[in-house]
């Protein structure tokens, strides 16, 4: 243990029953051990403070608002600074499986929230709200008063639930950087192909993505579908050849790659709310779209 000299331990100990549920501050573990069967999963949760841990023979850090998670039979050794600070949280498929405790919402996806990641970092709003759980369950543990399981029971979904909404968050940001990828490469598609290009099914094509979910993304964005853009992109250029007096209809519409005149016209109508005649007389001076 010399390349851990200034660490200590988390060691284990043998004891002559087992509760389904135990929670005890890493002080308390590195003074006095605790020993669990294979069947126990554990909660790690670093209030402050920093350290190592192995799992099935990896070398990892871990830091403050971070949950260590260890699922029933994983190998693992813990060794911890002086100035770290925290929990220990372990217990059982049978402290969750309670028909009021909430099995469809808690505990299939604890198996799920152990096979994912070995730790999570905890944002420092939910940390707060979860370090407050944390310490009620501790002097819930020490008091064995009635009913002392059932309290600890609900304390520990609303920690468990804490710990979804983080998960939650994590898997969002991949998809919101995906979705505002996806957008930028709409919007810049279709600044160069507009005239060629019409219909969401051209985009979403070029872009690996169903029509549906491009005009959904583009939607959540930007409160307008995919469809909506492309017509007002179309409007927006018919409008700004349209003011010059050269121009005429016939002349917009072949330049933006309509075949039919009429087709032409009542696009126009529908996309801007006037008649591409009296837009001409008006003279409208365009406003930007994009």
């Amino acid at each position: 243990m010399k390349q851990f000299n200034d660490f200590a331990p988390l060691h284990f100990e043998k004891a002559s029953y087992y509760l389904p549920f135990k929670i005890h501050t890493i002080e308390w573990i590195k003074e006095n051990g605790v020993d669990l069967p294979n069947n126990y999963f554990m909660l790690i949760w670093i209030v402050s403070g920093n350290g190592y841990y192995r799992l099935n023979l990896q070398k990892e850090a871990v830091n403050t608002n971070q949950l260590l998670l260890i699922k029933p039979g994983q190998l693992h050794d813990l060794k911890f600074s002086n100035s770290l600070h925290g929990y220990v949280i372990s217990f059982t498929d049978s402290f969750l499986d309670v028909d009021d405790y909430g099995r469809d919402l808690i505990y299939n996806p604890i198996h799920q929230i152990f096979n994912q990641t070995p730790i999570v970092t905890i944002n420092s709003e939910l940390a707060d709200d979860m370090n407050d759980i944390t310490e009620i369950m501790m002097k819930e543990y020490s008091r064995h008063n009635l009913y002392r399981a059932e309290i600890l029971k609900r304390y520990f979904k609303i920690f468990l639930i804490y710990l979804s909404r983080q998960l939650e968050s994590m898997e969002q940001a991949p998809k919101q950087s995906r979705n505002t990828s996806i957008l930028q490469n709409f919007i810049s598609l279709l600044d160069k192909n507009f005239r060629e290009y019409k219909m969401v099914a051209d985009y979403a094509d070029r872009l690996s993505v169903t029509p549906n979910y491009l005009n959904e993304v583009v939607k959540k964005l930007t409160g307008q579908s995919a469809g909506h853009h492309i017509r007002q992109r179309v409007a927006a250029e018919a409008k700004k050849q349209a003011i010059h007096p050269d121009n005429c209809m016939k002349k917009i519409a072949y330049d933006l790659g309509f075949c039919d005149m009429a087709h032409f016209s009542k696009f126009f109508k529908n996309a801007t709310g006037i008649s591409f005649s009296d837009f001409k007389k008006r003279g409208t001076v365009l406003q930007p779209v994009f």
